[in-house]
């Protein structure tokens, strides 16, 4: 009978704030000041940065204005550049989203209201640095100004995909742009990611990986196993940790958000890490290009946990006024990228509302236009564009008896079934 006084135990379950319906406020949000947090050396030890995981790196204030240590101090093209692929990469999700709702394919992901975490992050690496990302970075291939009729055609699965059908829409891959083929299981371009930079630094060569997963992710075996090796082996790699605040339904507390953050991960395995900013593209490009040069001088790996939301549904599968109070995103506190880099370069002196808005048209031009082109080629409407026998094809180099023969079996089955 011990313990017969002790009060019951009671099982913690998190729970989101806000719920459908309910009136959001984030008055009591402690908005970090831009430009307040330290830039450490290069090869600063992680235990000597600890707090850095905890804090938040900030380069816009509110006014648009560049602050502190980590501004990147951009040319004008850079920061026009970045802006106008933002633009673009929205312009296309809107594109494919409402082909999506017209049955021209069966499934999108939006990334609206994370553009940065991709696309500053891009720009911020080298061309020959190899990217591994999840499902929601396609700004990654429209920052290496991938062909956009090419990313269609993956999503339409028609006779232009290079893929031959065979990936769900917005599995992209792309290795002349050194983009790794996007995975729907969680979490296992991770341990790719490190293998692959740690590969790298075994043959001597100089460039690094960049993986991206969201906060929901850090829950995966993958994800734990991928920074151990990274951490022994001081791997040349770009852990990015995406917290849109949503996991499909779950929100961030079921990965461990009400405990701490995200980039706290990096504190238990003994590697660099940094807690930025999502929404500040600046930040983003800062932190990236840190954790960049970090990896080139053999200084290990970073973590880097962008702070973002989710603005859109997980997916065109997905009703988010179903788990979540549809004010969120208009009231989150950190902003909406495009409209944040916008305001940073008027500041500047080099754009206006006038090119801003020229610009939103002609890349909603070029998203039609590519569109067309690849609709051309068929759309899920149109039924199976690729030959039915290529779906043994390409696993070996050449086929084996076994799958000859089922090859064979399905022919004779279409023939008798006069298909």
């Amino acid at each position: 009978m011990t313990g017969r006084n002790l009060p019951p135990l009671s099982l913690h379950v998190p729970e989101p704030r806000f719920r459908p319906g309910d009136a959001v406020d984030f008055a009591d949000f402690d908005m970090p000041v831009a430009g307040a947090v330290a830039r450490p050396e290069i090869g600063t030890a992680p235990a000597e940065m600890r707090d850095h995981s905890y804090a938040m790196v900030r380069v816009l204030d509110d006014q648009g204005n560049a602050q502190g240590p980590w501004d990147p101090r951009l040319a004008p093209e850079t920061l026009l550049k970045m802006l106008r692929h933002m633009a673009l990469v929205r312009a296309y999700d809107e594109r494919l989203y409402r082909a999506q709702r017209q049955g021209k394919t069966s499934f999108y992901m939006k990334c609206t209201g994370e553009e940065a975490t991709s696309i500053a992050a891009t720009h911020a690496l080298d061309y020959d640095d190899m990217c591994f990302p999840s499902y929601r970075q396609q700004g990654i291939l429209i920052a290496r100004e991938w062909p956009l009729v090419d990313m269609m055609n993956q999503v339409f699965s028609n006779k232009g995909d290079r893929l031959k059908g065979r990936q769900m829409p917005i599995m992209y891959s792309a290795r002349q742009a050194n983009f790794f083929s996007i995975s729907g299981n969680l979490a296992t371009q991770y341990p790719q990611a490190v293998g692959w930079a740690m590969a790298s630094a075994a043959r001597g060569d100089t460039r690094i990986s960049a993986v991206w997963c969201g906060e929901g992710s850090t829950a995966e075996g993958d994800f734990h196993s991928a920074l151990t090796f990274a951490a022994v082996y001081r791997a040349p790699v770009i852990l990015n940790v995406i917290n849109n605040q949503w996991a499909i339904s779950s929100f961030s507390g079921f990965a461990g958000a009400e405990a701490t953050t995200f980039a706290a991960r990096a504190v238990g395995y003994g590697i660099a890490g940094l807690r930025v900013d999502g929404n500040d593209a600046l930040a983003v490009y800062a932190a990236t290009q840190w954790a960049a040069d970090r990896a080139r001088g053999n200084h290990g790996p970073t973590l880097i946990e962008h702070f973002t939301y989710r603005a859109e549904g997980h997916s065109t599968s997905d009703d988010p006024t179903k788990y979540r109070s549809a004010e969120e995103s208009t009231n989150w506190p950190l902003g909406d990228p495009i409209a944040r880099l916008k305001q940073h370069v008027i500041a500047l002196g080099i754009w206006d509302e006038e090119r801003h808005a020229a610009m939103d048209r002609e890349v909603a031009e070029l998203c039609k236009a590519a569109q067309r082109e690849s609709e051309a080629l068929g759309t899920l409407h149109d039924g199976l564009k690729q030959p039915f026998d290529s779906m043994f094809e390409d696993v070996f180099e050449e086929m084996p008896w076994h799958l000859k023969e089922q090859s064979q079996q399905m022919r004779d089955e279409r023939k008798a079934a006069g298909i």
